[in-house]
């Protein structure tokens, strides 16, 4: 897997266009110091392949992974990130926990879609995404912030929350003009979403700014400034 430069010192590893894989993009902010992941992959396998990009690419190691929330298909690839510092707003931890303590294998994803079959979609990503357990775990973050964290490399985390996840949180890169928003302005989960649950628009003009030239969503194409607020209508 190649990563693609977007702006600067941010480089994008795409996502599945298929939605049923239900894989996020990986976004690397680039620097000497240590590079900064945006978020872990959807499986170990998935980022190794992303450790192999990066290290075709001759990018610099992470030395920080961010998640931008706690969902699954962003972080249960943290597990293959050895010697990073996991940091996620402070509403993840809790469900972080709860997802860790999990008896996590194929039987139990069965198990659950009998029990709740609105996980299916969710859970058979899962299971396609997962072809070795051995070694797996959902990691918690080990460092986290309630507002606004700038990390040593100048990259800014914010808390938006929403309506998808409550810990959703975007990552800034002034010097680069980037705005990774992760997932914050989609809908529910499929499992969670209600018939009048749509985008939150709201949440997605108030991130518009003139400082920033790129707006990168977890699941679709970046958009360049002039590209979102047309499909705003802003």
């Amino acid at each position: 897997m190649e990563p693609r430069h977007l702006a600067d010192r941010v480089w994008l590893f795409p996502g599945d266009p298929d939605p049923g894989a239900i894989r996020p993009a990986v976004a690397v902010v680039a620097d000497e110091r240590g590079s900064v992941l945006v978020d872990a992959g959807h499986s170990p396998a998935h980022a190794r392949e992303i450790r192999a990009g990066l290290a075709a690419a001759r990018l610099p190691e992470p030395r920080w992974l961010v998640y931008t929330h706690h969902h699954w298909d962003h972080v249960w690839g943290a597990c293959a990130w050895p010697g990073v510092e996991i940091v996620g707003h402070e509403a993840g931890v809790a469900p972080l926990r709860a997802e860790a303590a999990r008896p996590w294998s194929h039987r139990h994803l069965r198990e659950r879609v009998r029990e709740e079959p609105r996980l299916g979609p969710s859970y058979r990503a899962r299971a396609l995404a997962m072809d070795d357990w051995e070694g797996f775990a959902v990691l918690p973050p080990t460092r986290t912030f309630t507002d606004e964290l700038m990390l040593p490399t100048g990259v800014v985390l914010r808390h938006v929350g929403g309506g998808h996840a409550p810990d959703s949180t975007v990552v800034l890169v002034p010097d680069s003009r980037v705005l990774l928003l992760g997932d914050c302005w989609y809908p529910p989960p499929l499992h969670e979403r209600s018939p009048t649950d749509g985008p939150d628009l709201e949440l997605a003009r108030s991130l518009l700014s003139d400082h920033v030239e790129w707006y990168v969503s977890a699941h679709d194409e970046p958009l360049r400034r002039d590209q979102a607020r047309a499909a705003l209508g802003d």
